[in-house]
Order: structure tokens, then sequence, then C-alpha cells
């Protein structure tokens, strides 16, 4: 059988409960050969902004036509559609609440379904865990070969989030934190690529949380143990970090705080 063997989960519901279990439990009633790859469950609680930006991340490594199910869902239950979407790379299974906005500034989007034929979800849809009852056997029956155009009709206007962008003038560039990983980096919204072609590179001092960095690290072990810096990290974000310890816990730094990049005249 020709058919997409990857099915990945991006959900905010932890792994202490049993709903990562139902899902995949549902998947494997309709493909018993399906890989289910777990990418994160630790999604902030209806934290729409962290789950595109972390979704937007991992994707682009997987194999081609591989189905990514994402269900962070503040709006289950409601009016809010059930989408498929469609890439020239992957699948992405989700509500429409604006949780693919970033692949999207990377992709073309080639179509987009509405779930409406219900003969491809549970036969009873709660209110509450649309991850279990709609998108965990949509996935798996599109995994098995089932057309997208047998769940529902292509629709052209999906949400889209507002993600927040750089502000960026002549001598400074104002971020954002958008993420805090396992170890208390603090990741931003501002790309290598962005310093670079703004020339902000070379010749900076970053301020964040009342703290000066006057340069770009290669490597946490580049600075002494305990000392704050920045570097790129592996996805080509600027990151603040601690060696051998937590940004987040001694700058005091959640996500939303500002982050200011200021460019610096050349040494003489």
């Amino acid at each position: 059988m020709n058919q997409p063997s990857i099915i990945t989960l991006t959900t905010d519901f932890g792994l202490t409960d049993i709903y990562v279990g139902e899902m995949k439990g549902v998947i494997f009633q309709i493909n018993p050969h399906a890989r289910i790859v777990d990418i994160t469950h630790s999604i902030p609680p209806q934290d729409l902004f962290a789950a595109a930006f972390q979704i937007d991340a991992v994707y682009q490594y997987f194999p081609d036509r591989s189905i990514h199910i994402i269900v962070v869902d503040p709006g289950v239950g409601s009016q809010r559609r059930s989408i498929v979407c469609q890439t020239a790379k992957a699948t992405f299974v989700c509500p429409d609440n604006g949780i693919c906005t970033k692949i999207f500034e990377r992709e073309e989007l080639i179509r987009t379904i509405e779930i409406t034929n219900l003969d491809f979800c549970l036969p009873q849809v709660s209110h509450t865990f649309h991850g279990r009852d709609i998108f965990a056997p949509v996935a798996a029956h599109i995994s098995c070969g089932v057309s997208l155009t047998d769940l529902g009709p292509e629709i052209s206007n999906i949400t889209m989030l507002s993600i927040p962008q750089p502000e960026i003038a002549e001598d400074r560039i104002i971020g954002e934190i958008i993420w805090i990983d396992h170890f208390g980096n603090a990741i931003t919204n501002v790309l290598v690529e962005t310093l670079k072609s703004t020339s902000f590179y070379t010749n900076l001092t970053i301020q964040v949380a009342g703290m000066k960095i006057d340069r770009l690290s290669r490597f946490y072990n580049e600075s002494d143990i305990g000392s704050t810096l920045a570097l790129v990290n592996s996805s080509g974000n600027i990151e603040i970090a601690v060696n051998q310890g937590s940004a987040s816990s001694t700058l005091n730094i959640k996500t939303g705080e500002k982050i200011l990049f200021l460019k610096t005249p050349p040494p003489k």
C-alpha cells in the first residue's frame, strides 16, 4: 500500500492524562502500520503563538508527505472549523485558528479542506475533544490513502494569526521573546538573517531585562559558567542563554518580553 507512514502529534495536552494515548489508539485502530511521532505535548495551554512557532521549526525536518496533527484548540466545540491544509511538503490536520500561520509564510498552500464528512470521524464527536474524535481519525484515514476531497469542500479563507514581527529602525531592532525552552533559554523572533541584512551582526549591543550583552557567542561554553550570553540557535533565531544555567530564571524573563538590539559603531 502506497501511503504516508508518518503521523506527528503536537498538542498542549501534557503527558499526565490519557488524551495523547487516546489519540494514538484511534490512529492505530484505523491504520495499525502508522508511525506516530510525538513532537511535543508541552505547548503552554491554549498558546497558539507558541504552537505556530514550534511546528514551523520542526515540520521541515520530516520526510515529504508526513501528516502533522496539531491540537492547541481553545475554540473546541464552537463554530470554528476543522481543516486539513496541504503544501508541497506536508499535510496539516488542525483547527482553523491560525496555528499554521508561520508555515504558510514559508510555503505555498496548495489547498485547504474543511472537514465536514463525519464518515471519517469517530461515531460520537464530543464538544471537548476533537483531537481524538476528528483530527486523529481523519489523519489516519489520510495515511491509508483517503483523498482529501472526500473529507469535505475546499475552502479559500482560513484564519491567520498576527505574528509579532521585529520592529526594525536604522539604529535599533526591537524583538520579542517567543519561547522559553526546557533549559530556560529565551528564543526571540529576531533571525540571524535579519541582523546580517541590516548590518547589526558584527557591531551590536543587546539589552534584555536590564542586562547588556555586547556580542554574539558561537556556542554556550564560549562564555564563563553562569554568565549570560546571546547566540544563534539551531533554528537561526537569536537566543538568550546562561551557560549551564537558566536565562528565564536568572533574568526573570518570559514570553512576550521585549528585547532591544542597538547598533554600535565599529571599533576604531
